[in-house]
């Protein structure tokens, strides 16, 4: 279980430093509001690729979890930030999917290489 919460809580890190590092770059303010405004997306986009992919049965599986999480991740917070009228420029699709990939499989791959899985 302790493994579980732990995946969980990387998958959560990673959004929220794609998040962070997001809002840092564009000069948007570090208020509460505007962080989750930001994040809530994506949020949800993991927790449906945690849904979808039934990650707690394997959550250090890079094939299938970890690119079931990521695409969730990305594709559904990209539906909501539209339907939200939040921002869904082609580059910032293009960012948001190499950097949450990045780290969404990142961590995934290293813990395998370390034998933590």
């Amino acid at each position: 279980m302790r493994r579980v919460v732990g995946a969980a809580g990387l998958d959560v890190c990673c959004v929220m430093v794609f998040v962070v590092i997001g809002r840092a770059n564009h000069d948007e303010g570090a208020s509460l509001g505007g962080f989750v405004g930001t994040a809530w997306p994506f949020l949800v986009g993991l927790a449906l690729g945690w849904g979808l992919t039934r990650a707690w049965r394997a959550p250090f599986g890079v094939v299938p979890v970890g690119v079931g999480v990521w695409a969730a991740t990305v594709g559904v917070g990209m539906v909501l930030r539209a339907v939200s009228g939040q921002g869904t420029a082609f580059a910032f699709v293009v960012v948001a999917t190499l950097f949450t990939g990045a780290v969404l499989l990142g961590w995934r791959v290293v813990a395998r290489r370390l034998g933590i899985s």
